[in-house]
């Protein structure tokens, strides 16, 4: 019944525009007409990364809910774990329109929205709503006309720390000009310094330590996954999330809606974004926690994600093609997985392929 559902919402959906089915997505998670469709707990494919606990490895990436909307409908959809945003201190518009296009031949999508999103304030009252024990990050970052985007990123630590689990200092998006500059190791470092300060601050106030995470690109060099690696450990970072979007375009069928510009995410971003994981896990160690997010789309990417060396996993745009029950689906195949491996946790595959990812060419 649900597949039948699914089929005629994807229908339905792709005969709006992307971004009017987005929002039409929305409604129907706030209205409940997407139903609750969480797979059974499994032990085995609990984990606690960063100090958490997850029920499952499976979250929703940011750029879905960015101003937290529906972050408890998300987790009803058998997500471990959600993450809302990206938000900025001020409410901006983004980029305009129309900026986001799907490649159907593909299952892609290309995005150049520029962190449209209601405001810091906005994303905080709705989060004071949920219950404390759902698991929802929260993914900030700078306003496009910022005139200290550090001073954004700390603002956001500030203001949601009391209703954060975790924090994504997202520096990767490509469709705010100049933001993946701070990827560079200078401008980074003094990142890294004034966000975890502030949440050292913060947590000295009120006793708990919330992980902050960093989300990276996946259009980076030898040289650029050299120095993110060492800033990460030199600071003691909590994780990285990798990655954002793409603006390759290699390999895809659609090649007019290729011509658009943006980050490119879905399927086609899989490999490349599974290669930058691996070789981000040789650099940092065994250690420190990864998100993999890029192209999943089934319970076997997920997992690959994991043999590649991530300690959880994300998604997005692939549920636009697999429907509102991929998350579900994919936490019953990682279920079987761990049946048929005899596995005690799906952790014991993590790792088992990250020479084979991180010796290929990203």
């Amino acid at each position: 019944m649900i597949d039948v559902f699914q089929s005629l919402a994807r229908r339905s959906l792709f005969m709006f525009d992307p971004e009017a089915a987005h929002g039409l997505s929305i409604k129907g998670l706030k209205t409940g007409l997407v139903p609750s469709c969480a797979a059974p707990a499994d032990p085995r494919l609990a984990q606690t990364v960063a100090g958490l606990t997850f029920a499952n490895p499976i979250g929703m990436a940011a750029g879905y809910d960015k101003n937290a909307d529906v972050p408890e409908a998300l987790l009803r959809l058998g997500f471990g774990f959600t993450e809302i945003g990206t938000v900025t201190p001020k409410a901006q518009a983004g980029n305009d329109k129309p900026r986001i296009f799907r490649l159907v031949e593909d299952d892609a999508v290309i995005n150049r929205l520029g962190f449209n999103n209601e405001g810091h304030q906005a994303a905080l009252q709705r989060l004071r709503t949920c219950s404390r024990s759902a698991m929802i990050g929260v993914n900030i970052g700078a306003n496009k006309d910022s005139a200290d985007r550090i001073a954004d990123y700390v603002a956001g630590i500030r203001t949601f720390y009391d209703v954060a689990r975790y924090f994504t200092a997202n520096i990767s998006s490509p469709n705010t000009p100049g933001l993946r500059d701070l990827q560079a190791r200078e401008s980074l470092s003094a990142l890294l310094s004034a966000v975890l300060a502030a949440r050292d601050e913060e947590a000295a106030k009120v006793g708990v330590r919330v992980p902050v995470f960093l989300k990276i690109a996946p259009d980076l060099t030898e040289e650029g996954m050299d120095d993110i690696a060492a800033e990460a450990l030199s600071h003691n970072l909590d994780g990285l999330i990798v990655s954002n979007t793409t603006l390759s375009r290699d390999g895809l069928k659609d090649q007019r809606q290729a011509k658009e510009n943006g980050g490119l995410s879905g399927k086609p971003l899989f490999e490349k974004s599974t290669i930058v994981l691996a070789k981000m896990r040789k650099r940092v160690g065994p250690d420190l926690p990864i998100i993999g997010v890029g192209g999943v789309s089934s319970a076997e990417t997920a997992a690959e994600k994991i043999r590649a060396g991530a300690n959880l996993v994300q998604l997005y745009s692939c549920m636009v093609y697999e429907g509102p029950s991929l998350a579900s689906r994919i936490v019953r195949g990682l279920s079987q997985l761990c049946d048929r491996e005899r596995l005690g946790s799906i952790a014991d595959i993590r790792g088992s392929r990250t020479d084979y990812w991180a010796d290929r060419n990203v």
